[in-house]
């Protein structure tokens, strides 16, 4: 450090007797022309030896503070050169031992940040890879959100949206995508009044802090009322404070539906099956206790308990078949019949139950191409009950007139039934398939199990393709009918 220290020295001196020489002028320059002479007179008799060495130091330390600034700069531009040329060579001094300090200080400099500047690149190597990371699992995660059936909601702990699927904006009715940091209770409970009460769940779930709750909510849309389970998981911090929300809304309409079903199933069979094992539990005891003294009274009792074990024979048929074919494992064996043909087979069975009631049966001329490709014994089971429920329904004195008809535009033969029964109500026709559903007005007229259109239904529809069809006026009579595709147009078809 020594020759800067010289170099300041040098530099400081040549400064002030500069200084030194500028203020004397400037002190004259402001006198008039006598002043001034008399002023250099005097100047010359006292200062006459000392103001020259003054001027002449003032000169020659402006020239070195020149030249030093010059080789200041030049070796200052000689190091940037050098450090763009390449940032990781050192500096290579120049001889002068001013320049050399300053080229090994910086050297030093340079060198002592190279490893901290290649540790910032290798942590901000491994930032960048962490925020691709955390990019590509937010991308993941919102993709498995938006791609969920399940209506998904999450919020934060101001109860904000941050977040929800398709299945939720079309739930509750707002833009998915266009509604983030927007209250919950503005975004839903402004349209939707109805659904305030899932808002209220989901408040009361971040304010409890517990991890879950699980709830049942029914929504009202359209008269119809809709069911969703409903999960609330709260988002935890490090430091055990809620961060917020997470609702998943899971729509068990329908299985709350299929429960109830199986619900009525059960109570339906149950009835069914108790009323005629209770007869003939109760005739059977009879015979056992000896209250059938003669043998007329005795063939009664028979005749009661054949004909309720039938009733209950037919009942466990019709649910077994209903099962069979509703799972797919009824064996069926197709082959073409003439309807015509196989609805006089089950007249015959018909007729004396029907002349018992004086009611008329009005059938048709067989037509010759009304062939079909059916499985016969569950056509004939088909008919068999719709016959039957006509005659039931029909007063004494009746007719029932049994049509079939052939469309080969359409490919089908059609089969319609039609009686002068008691008919049945507009409100009830469309329940009127349904298992174990008797009109309410008519149960009364005949008994039966309400399994037996069920039955038909599902044979027609489920294995043979068909389609049935019932019209009805109260008090004037029904027509229940079912379709079946010809065997010649499944012919073409296959």
């Amino acid at each position: 450090m020594k020759p800067v220290r010289n170099l300041y020295v040098v530099v400081t001196a040549g400064g002030l007797l500069l200084l030194g020489g500028l203020a004397e002028w400037s002190r004259c320059a402001g006198r008039t022309e006598a002043d001034l002479h008399l002023g250099l007179s005097a100047f010359a008799k006292g200062w006459g030896s000392i103001a020259p060495v003054c001027y002449v130091a003032g000169a020659v330390g402006v020239i070195l503070l020149g030249w030093c600034w010059l080789r200041l700069v030049r070796s200052i531009t000689s190091i940037a050169r050098q450090l763009r040329e390449n940032q990781s060579s050192q500096i290579k001094p120049d001889g002068s031992a001013i320049i050399n300090e300053l080229s090994e200080a910086i050297n030093n400099r340079f060198s002592g940040n190279r490893s901290y500047i290649e540790q910032l690149e290798k942590q901000i190597g491994n930032s960048q890879l962490k925020i691709q990371l955390l990019r590509r699992q937010k991308r993941n995660a919102d993709a498995i959100i938006y791609s969920i059936r399940d209506a998904v909601i999450v919020t934060d702990e101001s109860d904000r949206l941050l977040m929800a699927n398709e299945a939720a904006g079309k739930l509750f009715d707002f833009d998915f995508k266009n509604s983030q940091h927007k209250g919950i209770e503005e975004l839903i409970c402004t349209t939707n009044g109805g659904k305030k009460e899932f808002v209220n769940f989901l408040c009361q779930s971040r304010q409890s802090k517990v991890r879950y709750k699980r709830g049942e909510i029914v929504f009202s849309e359209q008269g119809r009322s809709k069911t969703f389970d409903c999960i609330v998981s709260c988002v935890y911090e490090k430091n055990e404070q809620v961060s917020g929300v997470v609702a998943v809304l899971h729509d068990i309409t329908r299985e709350k539906e299929i429960s109830q079903m199986k619900n009525d199933f059960v109570s339906h069979v149950s009835h069914e099956l108790k009323t005629p094992l209770a007869s003939i539990r109760a005739y059977s005891e009879m015979l056992l206790e000896g209250e059938a003294d003669d043998e007329k009274t005795r063939k009664e009792f028979y005749s009661v308990i054949q004909s309720q074990a039938e009733r209950l024979n037919r009942l466990i048929e019709d649910i077994l078949n209903i099962s069979r074919i509703e799972s797919g494992l009824i064996k069926v064996e197709k082959r073409p019949v003439s309807l015509t043909i196989l609805i006089e087979e089950q007249l015959q069975m018909i007729r004396k139950q029907a002349e018992e009631k004086d009611i008329e049966i009005i059938g048709q001329k067989p037509i010759v191409f009304d062939q079909v490709c059916v499985d016969k014994d569950m056509i004939s089971q088909v008919i068999i009950n719709l016959l039957s429920n006509a005659v039931k329904y029909t007063p004494s004195g009746g007719s029932i007139e049994i049509k079939t008809e052939v469309d080969e535009i359409a490919g089908v033969a059609r089969v319609s039934i039609t009686d002068t029964g008691v008919g049945i109500p507009d409100d009830e026709i469309k329940h009127i398939f349904e298992k174990f559903y008797r009109v309410s007005a008519n149960r009364k007229q005949a008994k039966g199990t309400g399994l037996g259109l069920n039955l038909a239904k599902q044979i027609i529809e489920k294995v043979h393709n068909g389609r049935v069809f019932v019209t009805s006026r109260l008090g004037q009579g029904s027509t229940f009918g079912f379709e079946l595709p010809l065997a010649a147009a499944e012919a073409l078809k296959s």
